[in-house]
């Protein structure tokens, strides 16, 4: 994908220190590390390599000091094109050999000396130095040019300008604080983004220096003054003071928090900087999964190149014969269905009695999520297929990316069919960092868009090559939707896609904010497909803290933990839930077709309480007027 078009997308994941990397690999401080792309090529590829299998999407060259200032002095100033043509061809070969996609920023860092009037290089000099590098790296092959750690706002500038002489590549402006909100220049915050607002650049960026806290409050400051994308790169951490004990906060895991802080809060490219390793990265690229699954995953192909006819795609029934559920939505009838979680053990017994309950109680579904917060638990297809079986009541299961490829899922789909199980909403699921197990392997062959697109194959009777099956599948699929998503027009954009790939109905996240879930309606403007609104009874403000802060995607707002905290006894704090619910499903429910409800901790007692509450609502008596059908 083109890079300025990539950068609309979910945060992209940059790597880690070089120099870092070289020196803990047998290289001293006093040998010239760029010069390594000439005598040591092999060492600089596997760093990139191991950055790449971590998990990044973009790697910067071994060419942070490769300007003929400072190269000159270990010998090699008659050097500077040839070794930033070939920082950025190693580079180009450790994507290829990995067998990702990657982009590949050619890395140009400062000069090393002043500019005069407070040093001896003159402009002109300055401007020739950084498009000799520029012409390099651009002959080399990179997809950008990432300037990165500067400290004048000058220098940035004949940067910028030297690269424009040579390429309309991207350019990343990257300059480093001294603490949050200055440079060793003095230089605020304010004015070096503004001064970098003036030039052609595509991402304004803090790199170096100090460590993610800070770096993060600069961010946020950053996006304040500027409409372009951010980039934040932080060294591994900074000494501090705590309980009279000098701590550096370096540890991947640390490093890992403030990388999903830094997604959750808008940020388009996080990476390390000084001190920062391949671990680093590959405990970032699980935290930023949390938060969105790479856009990359989104490509995966699912029909190969036939070298004979194809075979033209069979039609699936019609859609309400797809499913109850499919031909109640046809019907315009407001369905309601209830999660169940499947359990940590074969025992279903419980389950089984809760689900007939809800049959009982007049609820259209129950849900089965896969391994909720990516945690180890009973097969839901299995429960699903247990729940339909012996309580009598239709399912809708959830089926993940997260743990198998490709060909596993068409063997489990075909399955899913065989079992009778009808209705399947196509998620991506929570990476195993959220869960148990955090170091398990993570699949993520494709996202719900191409697993939607498999599952639409298999309705046409194609398989996942598009090779043709003797009976197709009859699924009623379906997708999520964020409608608090930090970035909307995504969230709108990747939805749309999620239709055009079989989605037949939406289930969104637990909503909250009525007037939220109004707007993200009117902006999709998918009259036509039906949206089944989340709804989650909180129970308690406990509960409440944990599912705005710990789960990703999720936001309850300030006057709702409000209205809980002061609340102690847990059967008031409950019943306040269940209000706070039934009065958020009574707003949405004109915009709805039916309503999805998560009752915390498995207590089917408030999703019926929410339920009994809204059906004697005066909107759904009015709506069961309408109908004429007012004893239902």
């Amino acid at each position: 994908m083109d890079f300025r078009r990539r950068l609309k997308g979910s945060p992209i994941l940059a790597d880690g220190a070089m120099g870092t990397e070289l020196y803990a690999r047998g290289v001293y401080v006093n040998r010239c590390f760029d010069e390594l792309n000439l005598s040591r090529m092999d060492l600089v590829s596997r760093i990139h390599s191991d950055y790449l299998r971590a998990g990044s999407e973009l790697i910067e060259t071994n060419t942070f000091g490769a300007n003929r200032y400072k190269l000159a002095p270990h010998g090699f100033g008659d050097r500077v094109e040839r070794i930033n043509e070939l920082g950025a061809k190693i580079a180009r070969r450790a994507v290829e050999k990995c067998a990702v996609n990657a982009y590949v920023a050619g890395s140009v860092g400062p000069l090393g000396k002043r500019l005069a009037p407070l040093g001896k290089i003159q402009v002109s000099d300055a401007r020739g130095a950084f498009v000799e590098q520029a012409r390099g790296l651009v002959g080399g092959g990179v997809d950008l040019i990432m300037i990165e750690t500067m400290v004048d706002p000058v220098e940035l500038r004949i940067a910028v300008e030297a690269v424009r002489e040579v390429s309309d590549i991207p350019i990343v402006a990257q300059f480093t604080l001294k603490d949050w909100n200055e440079t060793v220049y003095g230089a605020t915050l304010e004015k070096i983004t503004a001064d970098i607002e003036a030039l052609d650049v595509d991402v304004i960026g803090i790199n170096c220096s100090i460590g993610p806290s800070k770096l993060l409050e600069a961010a946020k400051r950053l996006m304040e003054l500027t409409d372009k994308p951010v980039a934040v790169q932080p060294n591994a951490g900074e000494l501090e003071w705590v309980e009279n004990r000098v701590i550096c906060r370096t540890t991947p895991e640390y490093f890992a928090e403030y990388a999903r802080r830094m997604a959750l809060s808008g940020i388009s490219i996080i990476g390390g900087c000084c001190g920062t390793t391949p671990g680093h990265i590959k405990a970032m690229d699980a935290a930023l999964r949390s938060v969105s699954p790479k856009s990359s995953k989104e490509t995966v192909t699912v029909r190969a190149e036939r070298t004979e006819p194809e075979t033209e795609a069979k039609e699936p029934p019609p859609y309400r014969q797809l499913s109850k559920m499919a031909a109640a939505l046809d019907d315009g009838r407001f369905v309601i269905s209830v999660e169940i979680n499947p359990p940590r053990s074969p025992a279903v017994r419980r389950i089984i009695d809760k689900s007939v309950e809800l049959k009982e109680s007049g609820v259209d579904l129950v849900n089965v999520p896969d391994g909720p917060r990516a945690s180890a638990r009973l097969s839901a297809m299995v429960l699903a297929h247990e729940i339909h079986g012996r309580a009598g009541i239709e399912t809708i299961l959830h089926y993940t990316c997260r743990d198998r490829n490709i060909l596993g899922m068409q063997s489990d789909l075909l399955g899913a069919e065989s079992l009778g199980i009808d209705n399947i909403l196509c998620v991506t699921g929570d990476p195993p960092k959220l869960g148990d197990y955090p170091m398990a392997t993570a699949v993520f062959d494709v996202d719900s868009i191409g697993l939607l697109r498999i599952a639409d194959n298999l309705n046409h009777s194609l398989d996942l090559a598009g090779n043709p099956i003797p009976h197709g599948t009859a699924f009623n699929l379906g997708c999520g939707v964020n409608p608090g998503a930090l970035d909307p027009e995504l969230e709108i954009d990747r939805l749309h896609r999620k239709i055009e790939n079989g989605a037949r109905f939406v289930m969104t996240q637990p909503v909250f904010d009525e007037e939220l879930f109004f707007n993200f309606m009117e902006r999709v403007n998918l009259r036509k497909v039906p949206f089944i609104v989340g709804i989650l009874p909180l129970a308690s403000y406990r509960n409440a803290e944990f599912f705005h802060n710990e789960v990703p995607g999720m936001q309850v707002p300030d006057r709702i933990r409000r209205r809980l905290k002061e609340i102690e006894d847990r059967d008031a704090a409950a019943r306040v839930g269940v209000e706070i619910a039934v009065e958020a499903l009574v707003h949405c429910a004109p915009r709805a077709a039916g309503a999805y409800i998560m009752p915390p901790f498995g207590r089917i007692e408030l999703a019926l309480q929410v339920i009994k509450l809204f059906r004697e609502s005066d909107y759904m008596k009015n709506r069961l007027v309408e109908a004429g059908n007012v004893d239902h």
